[in-house]
């Protein structure tokens, strides 16, 4: 490493960020990435530790400790060119991972990790700012064709990476805008869309065809209307490969009485509507929450995403619930270290404003005029049940209480891929609703038809649906042409 000793010498160092009052007036991104020299001090902290776990607590295996050296040696070009080797979009895991690579840093053990989520964060936007980030446009083409249903991060990267093999790529989405959850799911505050279409621009010269509000099922689906539909069986004709990489869009529901009152919506039908706004400019037609006192049922990060956006809209009040218990403010370092901790995290939206509350059940939700008015919910304990060994809740004895809710949101994540979609594609199913496929091939039973990323796997994360894609990519091209040079 280039300093042996400075994980002794330097403390760890946070990315800056705007006041909280300061960045609840605007949509955009309010953290900012290091300076050199602090990206460089930073770096210095990588420890010479023999074994890397950062690197496989890592979805994608990032080649952290190469980058830090190569950071700590200011030598940005090399160390982009390291974080490119294994991630196609940095500058999205850059913002929004919760980075489980630094809970294995081997410095976490007993210290602070070192701030790899921030390193990669400047490397990438260095590498953007400079002219470095070129399309790689394939020397030559296979004349193999493939389709790629899904434009979330897993699809661009299984799309990219089989464009820059030669084959000839196009991307089908049924929103009116390419990036699947990341363009419509994730706020602006925390990805602004225009990193999403630089991307883009680049697939596009390197070969990648867009083709947006676009179904792929049968007309008479609901959700086709208005859409452009093509059918399976057309992909299979045309098409030599295809690969599903749509997300697990059907949401959880809340089954209580109340539950059809006026007020009360899914967490992703209420950002992908801000989304939406801030992609036309219509910021001041994005009121919803205005004035209101608004629930949010789900600790997770939707959860979060609908607390900031609330309080960007002007909420009287925000609270969230959560069903579990609360988690304690540190971990035991030494009985988890270096698997994802359970513990307390607070993110930015929940600085900016919010009430918190945790073994939290939802009985019913009342109202008046068909309007949602108040929530009425109360305490659960959690025990393990002696003859399953299961953890299982009951409500406590005399905690049921009301809170004025005009806002109801729940974020209580997703169970299934749309069924419709697997339906039209005849594909085997696990016992989640996921299509079947393994990690080795990424093959379904169906011929030519592959999966990845959170169609496969079910809800997860950005940094898991690269990784397979990628993968998944991989296998496609073994499948084209009998032996691939992509990467794992």
């Amino acid at each position: 490493m280039g300093k042996i000793t400075g994980f002794m010498e330097y403390q760890r160092l946070q990315e800056a960020a705007e006041a909280p009052q300061k960045r609840l007036k605007n949509w955009r991104e309010f953290v900012l990435h290091l300076t050199d020299d602090q990206s460089r001090q930073q770096a210095a902290r990588c420890m010479d530790c023999g074994i890397p776990f950062c690197n496989s607590g890592c979805p994608v295996n990032n080649i952290i400790p190469d980058w830090n050296d190569l950071v700590y040696r200011q030598e940005w070009r090399r160390a982009l060119d390291v974080l490119h080797s294994t991630n196609n979009f940095p500058e999205f895991t850059g913002r929004i991972c919760p980075a489980p690579c630094e809970a294995a840093c081997t410095l976490n053990i007993n210290s602070d990790a070192v701030g790899i989520k921030s390193i990669e964060h400047a490397i990438i936007d260095k590498g953007w700012a400079e002219g470095w980030v070129a399309p790689l446009v394939p020397a030559r083409k296979t004349g193999k064709k493939v389709a790629v249903v899904g434009s979330g991060p897993s699809g661009l990267a299984c799309a990219q990476q089989l464009a820059r093999v030669g084959h000839a790529v196009t991307v089908f989405e049924k929103s009116d805008r390419i990036g699947g959850l990341l363009r419509y799911g994730i706020p602006d505050f925390k990805l602004e869309k225009s990193q999403i279409d630089r991307r883009m621009s680049q697939m596009e010269a390197e070969g990648v065809e867009f083709s947006p509000s676009t179904y792929i099922g049968q007309a008479s689906d609901p959700v086709a209307d208005g859409l452009t539909v093509r059918t399976p069986e057309s992909l299979m004709t045309e098409f030599d490969a295809v690969v599903m990489t749509g997300g697990s869009e059907n949401p959880r529901d809340l089954p209580v009485p109340g539950r059809e009152l006026e007020g009360v919506h899914f967490a992703m039908d209420f950002l992908r509507q801000q989304n939406k706004a801030v992609a036309g400019d219509r910021l001041t037609k994005q009121t919803l929450a205005k004035g209101k006192h608004v629930i949010v049922i789900g600790g997770g990060d939707t959860g979060s995403d609908c607390v900031g956006t609330s309080n960007r809209h002007g909420a009287a009040s925000v609270t969230q619930f959560e069903l579990m218990p609360q988690p304690p403010e540190s971990e035991n370092k030494p009985l988890v270290w270096p698997y994802w901790p359970l513990k307390m995290r607070t993110s930015s939206s929940h600085e900016e404003g919010c009430d918190r509350d945790w073994s939290v059940t939802t009985k019913l939700l009342k109202g008046s005029n068909g309007k949602v008015e108040k929530l009425v919910g109360a305490r659960v304990e959690w025990f393990k049940d002696e003859a399953t060994g299961q953890m299982k809740m009951r409500e406590v004895e005399g905690s049921e209480f009301e809170i004025p809710a005009d806002l109801v949101l729940l974020a209580m994540g997703f169970v299934s891929p749309v069924q419709n979609v697997l339906d039209a594609f005849g594909v085997d199913r696990d016992a989640r609703g996921n299509v079947r496929a393994n990690t080795d091939d990424y093959r379904t039973n169906v011929d030519k038809v592959f999966a990845a990323g959170d169609m496969r796997r079910g809800q997860s994360l950005v940094v898991w649906a690269i990784r397979e894609g990628r993968q998944c990519a991989r296998s496609v091209d073994e499948y084209l042409m009998g032996s691939s040079e992509l990467p794992r």
